[in-house]
């Protein structure tokens, strides 16, 4: 299990790791084993869509037919974080994290005995979805609790896995894929995350911010949830352009690797390591940038935040275009180079500037229903890009989701003009 931590200079305390770690705060060990897990949580979910021509081949199924699972497991993942988000408030997020991590482990390695549409749907669309569902909320708000001055550094780090599960996935999927066959990659994976399930359980602890540590008074009501939402209009806006992002980046993530490998004849291998490293690399670097920005000027104009998130989102929709519109293979990696940058801009802030309008009690539950939103939006992607591959080509579907992103774009201006100065909450600065 590798990426760009040096986890292995770090000594990790513990009956697990012998000795004491010497020099890293708990706040940032927590960082760092919520960043395997989330590694893991995209990787598994990537395997899927690369290795897309081995299922279609073996199982006899259409483009649409697989575009149906992919949007049945976003679906589902959907309609359950509203539940993972109200849980995370209510409950010990460190069970909850675990429970989430080894559930979808065995789900996707159970997945690789699949035989038709129906066990892909069951195992794949629903047990994986409904496992990864409860991961999120939890660890992001218990990311929150730990960081209050180093939030979006935090929150950037930790999402920078999701760039190097999806990369690592791509490529190792489509390798084993060719060569073992499709089933292997879902064992290889599925078993890997649940040996680094019970590591997470040995190592997680969680703060009194928890719903465990509140009294039966203080625990969270759905009402003050729902008061959260409905009575603070910038809520609302992020959540429908976070909605838009989420529909091109699933939309991308489903059908790019079968778009270089029907396009420029790439292998599945090449296509899947293409389609997401150039993307992913140029985010790593976009996301920590647009965190660091972000930490620093909204300490004088609370606004930053939001304000980043605007600019990640217009300047990433002209490389959507290029991506899906250019017949030169140079020019789709710059495509996919400049949405990715641009993209981890964007996502660097997601849940940061989300936190600046909303009390740290119900964190968890916002995000929960904010997802929940985005994803069931998003779900449609999948299936009506299979759609426009059948009919208008998959490139001219590909490039469309440009206009989804400037449509996002808008909707985050309009929180800086009109609602974020309303909404703000202003928390004295304080460290966990």
């Amino acid at each position: 299990m590798t990426g760009p931590w040096p986890v292995a200079a770090l000594r990790l305390r513990g009956p697990l790791f012998g000795s004491k770690m010497k020099s890293l705060p708990y706040k940032w060990e927590l960082v760092v084993l919520l960043w395997f897990a989330y590694f893991f949580n995209q990787g598994d979910r990537q395997i899927f869509n690369v290795v897309l021509p081995l299922i279609k081949a073996d199982l006899g199924l259409s483009d649409v037919q697989l575009g149906l699972v992919a949007s049945i497991f976003t679906w589902f993942f959907a309609l359950l974080v509203p539940f993972s988000g109200y849980a995370g408030d209510a409950f010990r997020r460190k069970w909850i994290v675990f429970g989430s991590l080894l559930t979808w482990s065995v789900a996707t390695l159970v997945t690789g005995f699949s035989a038709g549409l129906l066990h892909l749907i069951l195992f794949r669309s629903i047990t994986t979805g409904g496992g990864e569902a409860f991961y999120y909320p939890s660890a992001n708000s218990l990311i929150g609790d730990y960081h209050e001055k180093t939030r979006a550094m935090a929150m950037s780090i930790h999402q920078t896995s999701l760039y190097a599960g999806i990369v690592v996935s791509g490529f190792a999927a489509g390798f084993i894929g060719e060569r073992l066959g499709w089933r292997a990659a879902f064992f290889i994976f599925g078993g890997l995350g649940i040996l680094l399930a019970f590591i997470v359980l040995f190592r997680l602890r969680d703060t009194e911010a928890g719903g465990a540590g509140r009294s039966a008074q203080e625990r969270i009501s759905p009402s003050a949830i729902l008061r959260q939402i409905f009575r603070k209009p910038t809520v609302a806006l992020l959540s429908l352009a976070f909605a838009g992002v989420v529909f091109v980046n699933i939309g991308y993530l489903t059908w790019m690797p079968t778009f270089l490998h029907e396009k420029f004849q790439m292998s599945l291998a090449q296509a899947g390591f293409a389609s997401m490293f150039y993307h992913h690399l140029f985010a790593f670097a976009g996301v920590l940038l647009g965190g660091k920005c972000s930490d620093r000027w909204s300490i004088r104009r609370p606004q930053a935040r939001v304000e980043i998130e605007c600019l990640g989102l217009l300047l990433g929709a002209p490389f959507i275009y290029v991506m899906g519109s250019s017949n030169s293979l140079l020019w789709t990696c710059a495509g996919l180079a400049g949405f990715g940058f641009f993209r981890g801009v964007y996502d660097s802030n997601i849940y940061a500037a989300l936190f600046d309008v909303i009390e740290p009690r119900v964190r968890a539950s916002v995000s929960g229903v904010m997802i929940c939103f985005a994803f069931m939006t998003g779900a449609f992607a999948p299936i009506l890009l299979g759609w426009a591959k059948q009919t208008m080509g998959l490139d001219q579907g590909i490039a469309a989701l440009s206009a989804v992103y400037l449509a996002s774009a808008g909707f985050v201006f309009a929180v800086l003009k009109m609602t974020f100065d309303k909404d703000f909450v202003c928390l004295a600065a304080r460290e966990v």
